[in-house]
């Protein structure tokens, strides 16, 4: 019922920045929350941020406060993740899920992933 396509990964050296993105597509109107997890090699997968659609309230991983914003375009059903002052440590697949309503206790959509490396 609900899409999602992750964009914007890519290799960057240390200090730089990146935003991806996650478009998501099919019957989204109920959608309660949408966050980014990301999955090192050898790592189990990490949650990052959420946003929750409506009021717009955001929340981070103590790993990225300071560095990453959450945000969504309404419009364009759109989610993005701004990342600035990049560290070798958040290389990893960057996932875009999605908890479509506020009576699901599970993120039940999710994207295929980008990757994001960053260089020393």
């Amino acid at each position: 019922q609900v899409q999602l396509v992750e964009s914007g990964g890519g290799l960057v050296q240390a200090g730089g920045s990146l935003r991806l993105s996650c478009a998501a597509s099919g019957e989204t109107f109920s959608t309660y929350r949408m966050s980014w997890f990301r999955q090192a090699p050898g790592k189990d997968r990490e949650w990052v941020a959420r946003i929750t659609w409506s009021s717009g309230i955001t929340a981070y991983a103590d790993s990225v406060k300071g560095r990453f914003t959450i945000s969504r375009d309404n419009a364009k059903n759109t989610v993005y993740l701004q990342m600035i002052s990049l560290k070798p440590e958040d290389t990893a697949v960057y996932y875009c899920a999605s908890r479509p309503s506020i009576a699901s206790s599970s993120y039940d959509y999710w994207g295929q992933g980008t990757q994001v490396t960053v260089s020393s």
